[in-house]
């Protein structure tokens, strides 16, 4: 019994672990007129700048929007210190 719940508790712990929010902060633009922003986005998958640029590409451009770079990937303790630049590109994409 009590392996079966260590080994419970285990795999939990394991889960919980791979499935920790990643955020990355990036910016776009849009031209004619020059337009600039700074945002902050949710990532699935790795939490890596790479895979945050495939994801995000396609969001901001829906919106007219060129990814420039990812500035970096980080998880929830990164949120509130970016919060105020990213105004209202705080997670909108």
């Amino acid at each position: 019994m009590k392996r079966t719940l260590l080994l419970s508790l285990s795999f939990v712990a394991m889960t919980s672990v791979a499935q920790a929010a990643c955020y990355a902060d990036y910016k776009a633009k849009q031209d004619d007129p020059l337009r600039l922003h700074y945002g902050v986005a949710q990532i699935s998958g790795a939490c890596t700048a790479a895979n945050a640029q495939v994801e995000l590409t396609p969001r901001v451009a829906a919106d007219g929007w060129t990814l420039l770079n990812i500035v970096s990937t980080f998880d929830d303790t990164g949120l509130d210190e970016r919060k105020e630049s990213a105004g209202s590109y705080f997670l909108r994409y």
